[in-house]
């Protein structure tokens, strides 16, 4: 299984990751029902504990891929998923909305970690033509783990009898993920023990971007880094892009509790269809982008390409959403929509490793996480003011976000391509 393919084996351990990271994250809404009925919180409560985790979320983008140029994928991961388990665990002792909100925060921080490096490990790890499909395989986690966390959580629910359980039962799946993480991931390509010579050179000599015969080996402070458009066209197009992903990651199980009455048991049922087309989604960007790069086309005009049709699929499935007159039309339009998402979001994502070498990858990546985040708590705090009669205003929303996603990479990378230190 490792030989020739260890570059995979990797990216899919990275991937599991990112499933449990989801299932650790969707838990509260999912057993927010009965977590309000318990502890009498409200709807109000649930966006401050929301936004106090994105908060923290947009804090521990930057903080990470700061530590992931320092100190490598290996144990940056170790770091981040030893905290984040716990932190998942301690919700099973919160009493109230301020100890929420400090769990809350602590998690939102160290599972931030999973994002810059998986950027990190992607631009090591492969070469240009497979970052695309990289990317989507870890994506697809995220997806995976939106399909398999309502089904779970509901599962355990049912069967531990209370939501602390469940809390300390979905903390000890990332302790269970070090084991083989490890044992698997001792170095990086070029000093790794177990990668064959062959795949070794695939992976460096693949690291040059053939439409101008360079490698990205320029690694800019973080000044330098931000000083260049391009990568300001990242930080934007990742900030009008991921409110549309978290609109359904936050609000998904409340839309179909407020809108349909649904209680746990039933949100578990209709809540993971969307994830499926995220799961497609990433997988088809993926492969889209990997093959227009080997018939020829340029990587600005793939990226490009790829990013502006997921753009387009977004805005139709959104308007369309303001529509759905039953459960199943709404998850089934969501569907499409996060298909869309990943379509787009995975070559946004490899963009860092486009422009820059492995040194400033995971900076420029936290940074436009942080971003994100902090577009994401905008819409947080915006969502209950504007789905007080129905949830269309807050698809509307998601619609002008997905063009501005699109203008942000058309505008501000005119040619995506490694870049070179200015001349003074």
């Amino acid at each position: 299984m490792l030989k020739g393919n260890l570059r995979y084996v990797i990216v899919v351990l990275v991937a599991i990751a990112t499933i449990i990271n989801y299932i650790d994250r969707g838990a509260l809404g999912f057993l927010w029902p009965e977590i309000s009925e318990d502890l009498g919180l409200t709807k109000a409560d649930y966006a401050i504990i929301l936004n106090v985790f994105t908060f923290a979320y947009a804090f521990g983008q930057t903080l990470f891929g700061k530590i992931f140029d320092w100190i490598g994928v290996r144990l940056g991961f170790v770091l981040s998923i030893v905290v984040w388990s716990a932190a998942t665990m301690l919700h099973a002792i919160a009493n109230g909305l301020t100890s929420f909100a400090v769990y809350r925060a602590i998690l939102g921080v160290s599972e931030a970690g999973n994002w810059p490096g998986a950027t990190k490990a992607n631009a090591e790890w492969f070469p240009i033509d497979e970052r695309a499909l990289a990317q989507g395989i870890f994506n697809s986690g995220a997806a995976i783990g939106g399909i398999v966390s309502a089904p779970i959580i509901g599962v355990l629910f049912v069967f531990l009898g209370s939501w602390q359980a469940t809390f300390i039962a979905i903390g000890a799946l990332g302790f269970l993920w070090l084991i083989p993480w490890l044992i698997v991931y001792k170095s990086g390509p070029d000093a790794h023990p177990w990668i064959t010579e062959e795949e070794r050179q695939f992976i460096l000599t693949g690291q040059r971007n053939a439409d101008v015969g360079d490698v990205a080996d320029y690694a800019p402070g973080s000044g330098e880094i931000l000083s260049r458009k391009e990568s300001w066209g990242v930080i934007a197009a990742s900030f009008f892009l991921d409110p549309i992903w978290w609109l359904f990651v936050g609000w998904l199980p409340l839309y179909l509790n407020e809108t349909y009455g649904f209680g746990v048991e039933e949100i578990a049922i209709y809540a993971w269809i969307p994830y499926v087309g995220a799961m497609l989604g990433a997988w088809f960007g993926g492969l889209l982008a990997g093959n227009r790069i080997k018939s020829g086309w340029t990587v600005n005009r793939t990226r490009k390409s790829v990013i502006a049709l997921g753009g387009v699929i977004m805005l139709i499935s959104l308007l369309a959403t303001t529509q759905a007159a039953t459960p199943i039309v709404a998850v089934l339009l969501m569907a499409a929509i996060l298909f869309g998402f990943q379509t787009a979001v995975g070559n946004i994502q490899t963009l860092p490793s486009d422009f820059y070498s492995g040194n400033s990858v995971g900076t420029l990546a936290g940074y436009a996480g942080t971003a994100a985040k902090l577009a994401v708590v905008g819409l947080n705090f915006l969502i209950p003011i504007i789905t007080v009669n129905s949830y269309a205003p807050a698809f509307i929303v998601g619609a002008g976000l997905a063009i501005m996603t699109v203008l942000s990479v058309l505008i501000l990378c005119p040619d995506i391509k490694p870049l070179k230190p200015k001349i003074s």
